[in-house]
This record gives C-alpha cells, sequence and structure tokens, in this order.
C-alpha cells in the first residue's frame, strides 16, 4: 500500500479493531486470545497495512472476537459505523470495505448459531441483513469488483434461505389485552393453559416485577 493510503487507512482500521475489543467480554481465555490478537494487530499496524499482510489477521481477530462470545447486534452496530467513514484513497476505501464485508461474513456466522422463539423475530433479523447487504452488493457492481460481489449475493442467499427455513415451524407472536394487570403466572396459565411459561411471557414484554403485569402486551400462538 503507498504511504498516502497507509497514513489514510491506519485510523479507519484503528477504529475497526477497538470496534472489535469492545465486543470482547473483559473475562474468560478467550476473551483474553481475541484481546491479545487485537492488541497485537494495532500495534503493527502501519506495517500490516504497509505490506499489505493486514487481510489475515483482521481475519483472525474477527473469529476469535466472534468465538469469544460477541453478539450479532454488537456486530451490525461495527458494521454500520464502519459504514460511516470516509475515505478517499484506494488503499483506505479497500480497508473499510474489507471491514464492512467481514462484519457481514461474521453475522452469518453468528445468525447460523442463534436460537429464535417467533417467525417475528427471525423476519427482524431478516429485514435488517437485507438492508445491509444490499448496499454492500450495490457498491462491488459499482466498482466491477465482480469476486466480491459474488461471494455478496452468495452469502446474502445462504443467510436468507437458513432464515426463511429457521422461520417456518416457528410460532407468530400476537397481541393480547385482558381487562386488569396481574401476575405472570396466571397470565401464562389464561394464555398458554401453563403457568410454566410466566417467564417466558416476562421477558417476551420486559416486565419490570412479576405479580404485575401489563393488561396488553405478546405473547407466542403456540
Amino acid at each position: 500500500m503507498f504511504k498516502e493510503d497507509t497514513a489514510e487507512a491506519m485510523p479507519i482500521a484503528d477504529r475497526l479493531l477497538a470496534g472489535l475489543i469492545a465486543l470482547v467480554p473483559s473475562s474468560g481465555r478467550a476473551g483474553s486470545d481475541a484481546r491479545t490478537a487485537i492488541s497485537d494487530a494495532r500495534a503493527h499496524l502501519e506495517a500490516l497495512l504497509r505490506n499489505d499482510l493486514f487481510g489475515e489477521p483482521l481475519d483472525n481477530c474477527f473469529q476469535l472476537t466472534m468465538a469469544a462470545g460477541a453478539t450479532w447486534e454488537g456486530l451490525a452496530a461495527l458494521r454500520r459505523q464502519t459504514e460511516t467513514e470516509t475515505p478517499i484513497t484506494p488503499g483506505a476505501i479497500m480497508i473499510q470495505q474489507s471491514g464492512v464485508r467481514m462484519c457481514l461474513a461474521t453475522e452469518g456466522q453468528i445468525i447460523s448459531a442463534m436460537t429464535f422463539i417467533s417467525r417475528d423475530q427471525v423476519q427482524n433479523v431478516q429485514a435488517s441483513i437485507n438492508e445491509c447487504f444490499n448496499d454492500s452488493e450495490e457498491d462491488a457492481a459499482d466498482e466491477m469488483d465482480t469476486e466480491s460481489y459474488q461471494a455478496l449475493i452468495h452469502l446474502h442467499a445462504a443467510i436468507v434461505n437458513y432464515l426463511v427455513a429457521t422461520a417456518l415451524p416457528l410460532p407468530q407472536l400476537l397481541q393480547f389485552h385482558f381487562a386488569t394487570p396481574m401476575p405472570s403466572l396466571v397470565m401464562a396459565y389464561r394464555l398458554y393453559d401453563d403457568a410454566g411459561r410466566a417467564d417466558e411471557l416476562r421477558d417476551e414484554n420486559k416486565v419490570w416485577h412479576p405479580a404485575f403485569c401489563l393488561p396488553s402486551g405478546v405473547a407466542l400462538s403456540q
């Protein structure tokens, strides 16, 4: 990478790595491995960029961050942050796009291991994924980067197909309304004929106290 490109790419890459390390938990061996790899990449950032050697360490940082327990929401936020960068030189543009695309790839891996309880959850993730992939695919097409464009198309299709298959057997979220507030145990029994699902109902509706659930909310259709 040319000197001018390296100078512009360094802060972009450093912000990307800083965003990754923020997703890593502060304890545990997996978190320690991720923080070590990310810190090492940041320490040698200039040399890695100048010698076009940043790709493999960056991929390793993403994989270790995912292994440490990074969430889909966290990676999506990092991707959106990286998308706001406004590089000018070819090298800096490449670093920004690599960061965005690695976020997308890692998001796909995380989504494949997520547990969904309703079709609504799956549909929300799918809507978000479609929007971000459409932007990245358009960028790759504009640059006539056929290899990246095809890779993005295939990854997008794989994630959507997985989400569609995952959503099919799941129940939908339905609105309910009772006349008065009541405990979650009573509400679960009336909705599901199973008081043992009170915690599930409380989590779905973000109830502060299980003895005083709001009369309106959402419940699974099954």
